[in-house]
Formats: structure tokens, C-alpha cells, sequence
């Protein structure tokens, strides 16, 4: 089965929207702590952060809503964050402190997979990454591998990621662990395209315009439909590429 996860970021409603997520169809659940410079962010997921950090949401406060997410559902949790975060908030209290708030494990956009190479954590890797590079972050990534769809920031495209295929062949070359595609997934269509590639797939900017456009009603329908597109999709993988999905 091809694996959806949904990125939302850290707010008062971050609990109630994680579990309608999850009950339309979300497999995990990524949620940003937001900060001033995120540099991997479009404008969609930059304006969510800004109003984050203007109501106020600080490191302890996205502990805190993660924790009653975690009360809330089962599904893996993962915060993503950036290096400076990280190092602000010291690099073992802040993976410890996620942990014992509900974290499966988290994401550190722009932590290169060479540095700090005892920290657990899921590496990203792109369509500029060389292949041996793609190597190491594969043997150091924490279950699954993140294929950054795209030479850019997140944000909705008008199409699928065109790069993503050869980033697929490049990673299943060199290993076995999950591939879930983001960056630039925004569609249905777009989403059962990348799972025909990958083992699953992030969607971030969509989600976040859901919430803004509809509310918790408005993601729910946007999850659903996602989900739908991918069941539709797995036979089609299922008939040409003898390799399932791994569970995150």
C-alpha cells in the first residue's frame, strides 16, 4: 500500500487537525516547527510558520500540541525543523524531548547527511544529490528516505515532479528502505503518479491551503481524495513493479 503522509504545521489546532488527517486516510503525520528562516519552505508553508511564531509557538509549545496529538492517534508523528532550531535547543534534548512527547522520529531540512551522524533522524535527498551521497543518507536515515521531488522550495506545481523517476532509480540502485516522494505534490493525480514511482508520498503546501481554505472539513476532504487516488493507484504498481511498499 502506498503510504500518505501529511504535513501540518505546529498550531493550538495542530491535535484536531492530525486526527482528522489520520482518520481521512494519513498514514503519518509531519508537522513543522516553525521557524524565521525556512529555507526549504515555499511561500504557502512560510506565511504558516510566520503566523505560528506571531501567536507565539515556541519549541516548548510545539512539545506541547505534539504530546496531544500523540494522545489523539497512533499514526507516526514527525516533526521537521531546520539546524538552527536544533542547535538553539541542544542537539540531544531536542531529539529527546520529541521523543518522549509522542515522536516517531524527526526531520532536520537543511542538516546534511554527513553531519552529526549519531543523531536518528529521516535524511532528504534531492535530484542534484550525487549518488553515493544518496548512499549514505539511505544507511543513515531513520526508516524511510525523503526524495525531495524537486530543485526548489515546497509549494504546489501545475504538474508532477518530473525529476522524480530518475531520483527513484538512482536510490533503488544503491537501497531497500521506503521512499516517499514531496516537494511539488499537490493533486491527486500528482500523488498516484509519484506512488507509481515511489512507496509513498508527502504532501505540505496543499494541506496547509486546505486547512486555510476549508478549516478541518477542508483538509479532510483533501486527505480523502488523496487517499482514494493512491488505493486506485497500487494495482497499477502492483502489475508493474514486482518491489511492495515497506511500512514506515
Amino acid at each position: 500500500m502506498s503510504r500518505l503522509a501529511i504535513y501540518l504545521m505546529a498550531s493550538a489546532e495542530l491535535p484536531s487537525l492530525a486526527e482528522v488527517a489520520v482518520d481521512a486516510g494519513a498514514d503519518l503525520v509531519e508537522i513543522g516547527f516553525p521557524h524565521s528562516d525556512p529555507l526549504a519552505d515555499g511561500p504557502v508553508i512560510r506565511r504558516a510558520a510566520e503566523r505560528a511564531l506571531a501567536r507565539g509557538m515556541d519549541v516548548d509549545g510545539c512539545l506541547d500540541v505534539l504530546a496531544e496529538a500523540r494522545r489523539r492517534v497512533e499514526a507516526p508523528l514527525v516533526p521537521m525543523t531546520y539546524a538552527a532550531v536544533l542547535e538553539a535547543h541542544g542537539p540531544d534534548r531536542f531529539v529527546a524531548d520529541v521523543r518522549d512527547a509522542g515522536a516517531s522520529s524527526v526531520i532536520v531540512a537543511d542538516l546534511p547527511s554527513d553531519a552529526m551522524p549519531d543523531l536518528a533522524r529521516i535524511h532528504l535527498v534531492a535530484p542534484t544529490t550525487p549518488t553515493p551521497r544518496i548512499r549514505l543518507a539511505a544507511e543513515r536515515t531513520d526508516g524511510w528516505l525523503y526524495l525531495v521531488s524537486v530543485t526548489g522550495t515546497t509549494g504546489p506545481r501545475d504538474e508532477a515532479p518530473p525529476l522524480l523517476a530518475d531520483l527513484v532509480r538512482r536510490a533503488r540502485e544503491v537501497t531497500a528502505v521506503p521512499l516517499l516522494a514531496g516537494f511539488g505534490i499537490a493533486t491527486p493525480a500528482h500523488a498516484a503518479a509519484a506512488a507509481r514511482l515511489a512507496d509513498g508520498v508527502v504532501v505540505g503546501s496543499r494541506a496547509i491551503e486546505a486547512v486555510e481554505e476549508g478549516g478541518h472539513e477542508g483538509l479532510r476532504a483533501l486527505v480523502a481524495a488523496l487517499r482514494a487516488a493512491l488505493d486506485a493507484a497500487a494495482p497499477a504498481r502492483r502489475a508493474g513493479d514486482a518491489s511492495a511498499a515497506s511500512p514506515i
